[in-house]
């Protein structure tokens, strides 16, 4: 029996330690702090009244339970505290389950027929793995096991249906969460993958919404200096850009979104660092951009008309090449605090 105390108290103490020593693919968290036994040291309330924390180990664990996953996926989803991401990532099974999770989805694709209830479910499991992605401590390992191109067949629909919009949109924030990090083994590994191509068909014809996380997913992969050049190396790829940029430019000056238009101007800018790309831009850049069709739209956005009399600036016969900073630090992080 005191050994037994002393397990439970050692794991109830030391718990955020031993959890940080563990690597992935390592044993399942310990039984004990998973059904959180209690103390015969502890009063009938204590008993009754298990710690957050137990309660995250039990949720855990019951992720990898089919009959007890759908409950556990929801808690979690409502827990993603810092250290949540090596739980997840170090217990047994439950990054498996979790991507059971999305390829079960994948036969309500094609033909759409996911429901409401589907969606949730999946965004759910998607919304943990986002934590995984953010995480410094996990980041490394999400990408090398290639996580994300689970998530491609979601950000390939194109059913404008509530459910599909909702899981498009969680789907993006994964990405997003792994761009937001300005890290070069983030973009060396998405410009291996479809990201691009998917993120501009969403700009194309998502919502305002899913619009504007691709739109910031496309703006970090052109702040880095392979993903411009990337982009800039074949005029396919840059006339796909520039064209999808211009009809969202046409758009925002019917509907204006000060967010979204804040993306839209600094791809543009970016693109502007690479010789031929401003060349190109000199003629294709839409008229609105240089006629004050915004003024009124960025009158309180003092980085957006900073970036856009940049802009316009560079693609000035005789402009200088520009130099300077790191231009991931010019303005502020559009999904930032």
């Amino acid at each position: 029996m005191y050994i037994q105390e002393y397990q439970i108290n050692f794991i109830q103490n030391e718990q955020h330690k031993a959890l940080f020593t563990l690597d992935p693919l390592s044993v399942p968290i310990p039984q004990q702090a998973m059904s959180a036994q209690p103390s015969p040291c502890m009063n009938p309330q204590q008993q009754q009244q298990p710690t957050e924390q137990e309660k995250v180990y039990q949720w855990i664990n019951e992720l990898t339970h089919p009959d007890t996953r759908e409950t556990a996926l929801l808690e979690l989803s409502k827990k993603r505290e810092t250290d949540l991401a090596p739980m997840l990532w170090n217990s047994f099974g439950t990054t498996c389950a979790l991507l059971q999770e999305i390829v079960n989805i994948y036969p309500s694709i094609t033909p759409p027929t996911l429901t409401a209830h589907q969606s949730n479910r999946v965004c759910n499991a998607l919304a943990l793995l986002q934590c995984v992605a953010s995480h410094p401590e996990t980041r490394t390992a999400f990408l090398q096991a290639q996580i994300p191109l689970y998530l491609y067949p979601f950000l390939s629909t194109i059913s404008k249906t509530r459910p599909f919009e909702y899981l498009r949109l969680t789907s993006l924030g994964v990405i997003g969460a792994l761009v937001k990090t300005d890290e070069q083994e983030v973009i060396t590994f998405l410009l291996t993958t479809e990201i691009v191509p998917l993120c501009l068909t969403i700009m194309d014809s998502g919502s305002e919404l899913s619009k504007t996380v691709a739109t910031f997913i496309i703006q970090k992969i052109l702040l880095d200096e392979s993903g411009l050049s990337y982009i800039c190396q074949t005029y396919e790829r840059f006339s796909h850009v520039a064209i999808t940029l211009g009809k969202m430019v046409i758009q925002l000056s019917k509907d204006p979104c000060a967010r979204l238009l804040k993306h839209v101007v600094r791809c543009y800018l970016r693109l502007s660092d690479n010789t031929r790309a401003r060349k190109a831009l000199g003629q294709c850049l839409p008229d609105q951009l240089r006629d004050g069709t915004f003024t009124q739209c960025l009158q309180d956005d003092k980085s957006t008309k900073q970036w856009l009399q940049m802009l316009i600036k560079n693609l000035e016969p005789g402009a200088p090449q520009p130099l300077g900073a790191d231009p991931r630090q010019i303005g502020m992080s559009p999904l930032g605090p």
